[in-house]
């Protein structure tokens, strides 16, 4: 198995000078074709405002047009990847945000939130608000953790006296190393699938490299950014969040309980991991934990656990249950579609042969794979402003790449590119948007915070997964 931290960098000069002759006599189309399709879809996105989903499909049309597809074949090339990917990730998808929203009506955040504030004190608060966020981020979506958040960020700042940023960076941290690392959020789960990463190995890791990142970008940057910045929140969402319910106790379940829910498919898929490197193949105990730890299995079981350990204890009942699940489906159909999107514009890479030729041009440069993983997805970042569009991208041009990786270094480059994919959110980003209208930041003060401590996050994720790729 090749490393990809050793055998690009050690790639001897003779080798290379007979990559760069063969890599003359390649039909440069190719190149010209995916530079187009990115091009289009960059274009599309930042300077039309087109749906990612749109731009994805007419950035595959651009580029296969190019590569000189016939028009059949491009189009069951894109409707092949587009199908293959939802149907590998969108139940994966679906799933999680079930959890999340039974999460979210049962109460079940809400008692994760005051049972950790109940327990600390106020010099600790940025490290319980990062707890917070690491808890309720795992089974929801950056969006929707962000606005489960904010009314609990202005409150903890209001009571505490502290300086808001000391207490929403952390918070905003949390949520964002999580949608970029770890599954089951859909930029990860796309690059596992795309790259054929084992996703118990890729979570393991993944959550090594989040604990350090977390703790750096979140509550030790706080201490800067509550120097630099003093927002001060819209008045309407002080007054909207902070006020309590006066309509009588709201039974909610426990916090123990709600804990174990959240993490339930994470030890599951762990589990699956570690009984295949540690336990005899084909004995009782590893199949079952196999099976159990399959992604689609350990979901699906703690959405039908959620629907009792949180469902229940809130007073849902069946039809409240049954209304939350399919309240949590159409805010993802957009997800899904990019998703989708996704998977067709990589297909279109390989279909055409631009995959083939990036990956053996990338194999005679003297790049280290994960180090090109990252900087194409931080390139497609910065031009798009969208993480999951990134990540999927970027996958899909680094795909050749992994062929000859051991599993742990195909897990790794899943998270070197979702590193990548956080790199320094601007104006072309919706989550830049949303953070400075909540918490009432100008352009300028929004990028010496949040954009900055994005920039962190994908700095130190990316040194941990380095430094990771030496041991593994």
């Amino acid at each position: 198995m090749t490393s990809p931290l050793t055998s690009l960098v050690s790639t001897p000069p003779e080798a290379t000078l007979r990559a760069a002759a063969a890599w003359s006599g390649h039909d440069t189309r190719l190149i010209l074709a995916a530079l187009a399709g990115i091009a289009v879809i960059v274009l599309l996105i930042t300077k039309l405002r087109a749906h990612p989903f749109l731009a994805l499909a007419i950035g595959s049309g651009t580029l296969g047009l190019v590569a000189g597809m016939a028009p059949q074949k491009l189009i069951d090339s894109f409707s092949a990847g587009l199908g293959s990917t939802v149907a590998g990730v969108g139940v994966l998808i679906a799933l999680g945000a079930m959890l999340g929203k039974l999460l979210a009506d049962s109460g079940g955040a809400d008692e994760i939130v005051d049972g950790i504030l109940r327990r600390t004190g106020d010099r600790a608060l940025p490290w319980a608000m990062t707890l917070i966020a690491v808890l309720i981020g795992l089974p929801m979506f950056f969006e929707i953790g962000l606005v489960l958040l904010i009314p609990v960020i202005l409150l903890v700042a209001r009571r505490s006296s502290r300086p808001l940023l000391l207490i929403a960076v952390p918070a905003l941290a949390g949520l964002s190393v999580l949608h970029g690392l770890v599954p089951p959020h859909p930029g990860p789960l796309v690059a596992i699938d795309t790259l054929k990463a084992d996703l118990g190995l890729t979570l393991g890791l993944g959550l090594l490299v989040a604990i350090p990142t977390v703790i750096v970008a979140g509550p030790l940057f706080a201490r800067f950014a509550a120097r630099w910045v003093e927002p001060t929140p819209p008045e309407r969402l002080e007054q909207e969040q902070t006020p309590e319910p006066e309509d009588g106790e709201r039974r909610r379940p426990s916090f123990g309980v709600t804990v174990a829910t959240i993490l339930l498919p994470v030890v599951l898929m762990l589990g699956r991991a570690v009984a295949e490197i540690i336990l005899p193949e084909g004995g009782a105990v590893r199949t079952a934990l196999e099976v159990l730890g399959t992604p689609l299995i350990a979901l699906l079981i703690a959405v039908i656990v959620a629907m009792f350990t949180l469902g229940r204890p809130a007073g849902l009942g069946r039809g409240g249950v049954s209304s939350t699940i399919a309240d949590s489906l159409p805010p993802i159909a957009g997800i899904l579609l990019i998703v989708g999107a996704g998977g067709g514009f990589k297909q279109t890479l390989v279909d055409s042969g631009v995959g083939k030729v990036i990956g053996e041009a990338a194999q005679g440069a003297n790049v280290p794979v994960l180090v090109l993983g990252w900087l194409i997805a931080v390139g497609i970042r910065l031009a798009t402003g969208s993480a999951t569009v990134a990540t999927i991208s970027a996958a899909g041009i680094a795909a050749p790449l992994a062929a000859g990786l051991s599993p742990a270094h195909v897990a790794l480059l899943v998270l070197a590119i979702g590193a990548g994919s956080l790199f320094f959110s601007h104006v072309n980003d919706a989550g830049f948007w949303l953070v400075k209208e909540y918490l009432g930041m100008s352009v300028g003060q929004t990028i010496r915070t949040w954009s900055i401590m994005e920039t962190i996050i994908s700095v130190v994720a990316f040194c941990c997964v380095l430094l990771l790729g030496l041991v593994v």
